[in-house]
């Protein structure tokens, strides 16, 4: 006879297969439920962390309707979403913010306007034992209608490359519109605060001068959403 055993490695009661996901946003009212359906129609009761810049819109009142309510039994519908207020608002000091507040050894970063279209969670952990980053596809799309890759989406092709880099910037690139990372390295490899932008590509940069790796892996990808506010779009991000 033999015996299979499962065996779950928690630390602190958190399982270690479990993703938190950092949100930035503000004013999102127009994707930000679509952004966060997307995250719990493909992974098992994230964490999700917002991290919101004063939106006056109805972007908080959305992103309420999906948290679980812990004196209700489990429902796939809902999950545990905690949000934060950043009035002195950077790119970098969210998702540091985020990465602080976060539960689960699994960060994963998506933006307020993307529909996450494809992941492999167990592939993604499994490339983090080897990269410091992974980041992916990105399908844009301008009022309902996918776009030609021209400009910065031409970085998202359909191969794996290890350490990308950009003859558009002259520079390693990187993008967090959707990436995966370890929450340990990050805080000890924290985001510039001071930047308005491109956050991405100066951490990236500085962890190649670190001898370190990372990749880009087209099995992880998004629907990138046009949006006045989003730096991709305007050409910052």
């Amino acid at each position: 006879m033999k015996w299979i055993f499962t065996i779950n490695i928690e630390v602190d009661g958190v399982k270690k297969d479990k993703f938190s996901v950092i949100i930035r946003c503000k004013n999102e009212e127009r994707w930000i439920g679509h952004c966060i359906q997307s995250i719990i129609d493909h992974l098992s009761n994230p964490e999700i962390l917002i991290l919101d810049n004063n939106s006056n819109d109805n972007t908080i009142h959305i992103i309420k309707h999906f948290i679980k309510d812990t004196k209700l039994s489990a429902n796939k519908n809902y999950t545990d979403i905690k949000i934060f207020n950043i009035n002195d608002y950077s790119p970098g000091k969210s998702l540091n913010l985020g990465v602080k507040k976060a539960k689960n050894d699994n960060i994963l970063v998506i933006s307020a306007h993307c529909v996450l279209k494809k992941i492999s969670t167990k592939k993604i952990i499994n490339d983090l034992k080897n990269y410091r980053a992974i980041f992916g596809n990105q399908t844009p799309v301008w009022n309902g209608k996918k776009i030609s890759k021209r400009y910065i989406w031409s970085h998202f092709v359909n191969k794996k490359i290890k350490n990308m880099y950009s003859n558009l910037e002259k520079r390693y690139f990187l993008h967090n519109a959707i990436c995966a990372y370890k929450k340990n390295f990050l805080k000890k490899n924290l985001f510039n605060e001071k930047l308005i932008g491109k956050e991405d590509r100066y951490w990236v940069n500085d962890i190649i001068k670190k001898k370190e790796n990372f990749l880009y892996d087209p099995g992880l990808e998004v629907e990138h959403h046009y949006t006045e506010n989003g730096n991709t779009w305007k050409g910052i991000g």
